[in-house]
């Protein structure tokens, strides 16, 4: 009788969680200060951490939100290989990427490139955008933002071998 109960228990629990679904909540989200720990291990992947930022501003720029970009707080630190996509001489190869950063920095987003990478990769000041500030190092930079208060997001970005399809 007890083996009986139990089945019949599992499985009216097991029917019930299969006629439910998730629902869409609207969390009361604040405007953000976050700064943004960029160091890729290949340059290519920068448009793809790019996305992390706008994966932040485009659903808070609706409603329910409706928060002006201007007034969201973001930082980039940016202390690795992709270094090199906020280097004048390498526009024609990052165009996109620049040109997304600049939009982004036009927002009010800004870009801040570790010193101490500039000079492993031979970069002086004069080598970068007008939107970029040269920074000593990465690591005071990123500690400094979060005692004041700011979120610190790491993008991971990984390299696709499977389609959504495939995985689906």
């Amino acid at each position: 009788m007890k083996t009986i109960l139990i089945a019949l228990i599992t499985l009216y629990a097991g029917l019930t969680l299969a006629e439910e679904s998730a629902r869409y909540v609207e969390p009361p989200y604040e405007e953000p200060k976050v700064v943004y720990d960029f160091y890729l291990d290949d340059p290519e992947k920068i448009n793809s951490a790019l996305y992390w930022i706008r994966s932040l501003i485009n659903p808070l720029t609706e409603a329910p939100y409706n928060y002006a970009p201007e007034f969201m707080d973001i930082k980039v630190v940016i202390h690795g290989t992709e270094i090199a996509t906020v280097a004048k001489k390498n526009y024609a190869q990052y165009e996109e990427a620049v040109e997304r950063m600049r939009y982004y920095a036009a927002l009010g987003v800004e870009f801040k490139v570790c010193n101490l990478a500039a000079t492993d990769y031979d970069y002086q000041v004069a080598d970068f955008y007008e939107f970029i500030e040269v920074v000593p190092s990465a690591f005071p930079e990123l500690v400094h933002w979060q005692q004041q208060g700011y979120a610190l997001i790491t993008p991971q970005v990984f390299t696709r071998t499977r389609t959504i399809e495939e995985d689906r």
